[in-house]
């Protein structure tokens, strides 16, 4: 095998093809974003086409791993928008990046037991990339696909422009698009790319930007990294693809509303000066690192999401900037603080099985974990009652 094992034991077939990708490029590099965007994203070798270990035992977990909780709260934010949206038929949801398929038996068990008229009038689609993560899907989902005839897969070409009246919603999504990654070198803003080394390992070079949407990704955000309290060799990401997801999303949504959780910031606080070497972050098992060039194909790779630049892209394709707020107090307000007082009627025969319940809605809400991250609203053709969200209300 070498080149260093490939790099410290990667997907040896992914590692050449992404080595032969760069070989035959014009300037035998290419950009960190295409880099991320093959060992992610590869339709036979990346690491999400790969069956991705998600999970307690894998290499990382998301909110409805815990639990029902999680999907069941989202469920009221749902039952209260298909309400404010005049109880519409159907009303639709569409999750994209579904993962294992968790959140889709929790929402869709929780109103049929709570919100039953809701839920009959409810079309549920998943839009996933991923070929193995859709197979996982349909196999845990098998027994509601076959009673309930309202789940279907769907890619964005099977969904018709201007169609959707409902919700559109990801958890942990935006974070795992491609970024491009950019450094301020001798007083210029340039590109980093990836190229390969003589002994076939991958190095990182930088050039000139590879497209002007990142200068006027900046600009849009009053943003310079050339100013003085920016460092020579600061470094951040770019994530450009999140823009077109969102003019996608839109176009698709009819009437309705997008809710986007993940971790991030603000374009203030994720373009800090102190924060010189970006948020990119890699998960394997468990663990975390920030050298996307071992364990290639073998581990997930995330940077943290600008909420500011999603809310500017909304509103230049037609949504209204409803509100932004973080998980903790968004599932505190949907009922999340009434959970946590329940626990006080539980039997006392019952201790191990509290102390079980009580770490999974503190870890939900914790404000160093998945508490603090953000939940932004946005909607179209909505009118003042966009305003009156139960989960952007101040939990009591």
């Amino acid at each position: 095998m070498t080149a260093q094992q490939l790099s410290h034991d990667g997907n040896p077939v992914l590692y050449l093809l992404i080595a032969d990708r760069i070989a035959q490029s014009s300037d035998q590099r290419i950009t960190f974003a295409e880099f991320m965007d093959l060992s992610l994203y590869h339709p036979q070798q990346g690491y999400y086409a790969t069956n991705p270990q998600i999970g307690a035992q894998g290499d990382f977990f998301t909110s409805p791993h815990l639990g029902a909780d999680f999907g069941e709260l989202l469920a009221e934010q749902f039952v209260q928008m298909w309400h404010l949206l005049d109880r519409p038929r159907p009303f639709t949801l569409l999750e994209m990046g579904a993962g294992q398929g968790l959140l889709v038996q929790d929402v869709s068990r929780y109103l049929y037991r709570h919100h039953f008229e809701c839920f009959e009038a409810l079309e549920y689609i998943i839009l996933e990339k991923s070929v193995a993560l859709i197979a996982e899907q349909q196999r845990r989902l098998q027994p509601l696909t076959q009673s309930w005839g309202s789940l279907s897969w769907r890619t964005w070409e099977e969904i018709p422009a201007d169609s959707i009246v409902g919700c559109c919603f990801s958890n942990e999504l935006v974070d795992a698009f491609p970024v491009h990654q950019v450094i301020v070198e001798h007083g210029q803003l340039q590109e980093i790319y990836v190229a390969l080394n003589q002994a076939g390992q991958f190095i990182e070079v930088v050039g000139d930007r590879s497209t002007a949407q990142l200068t006027e990704y900046f600009d849009r955000l009053g943003i310079n990294l050339l100013s003085e309290p920016y460092p020579e060799g600061y470094r951040t990401e770019v994530n450009l693809q999140a823009l077109d997801w969102l003019k996608t999303v839109s176009d698709r949504l009819q009437q309705g509303y997008l809710l986007t959780i993940d971790y991030g910031y603000s374009a203030a606080r994720y373009y800090n000066p102190a924060r010189s070497t970006g948020t990119l972050q890699c998960y394997y098992q468990h663990a975390h690192h920030a050298d996307p060039y071992i364990y290639v194909g073998r581990q997930d790779i995330t940077a943290h999401v600008n909420f500011t630049a999603l809310k500017q892209q909304g509103e230049r394709c037609g949504l209204q900037n409803i509100g932004f707020t973080q998980q903790g107090l968004f599932l505190m307000a949907l009922g999340l603080g009434d959970r946590m007082s329940a626990l006080r009627s539980t039997p006392t025969d019952r201790v191990q099985d509290l102390i079980q319940r009580r770490e999974v809605l503190h870890a939900l809400m914790n404000p160093a974990g998945l508490g603090n991250f953000g939940v932004l609203i946005q909607g179209k053709r909505l009118g003042n009652q966009a305003l009156t969200l139960k989960g952007l209300s101040m939990p009591g």
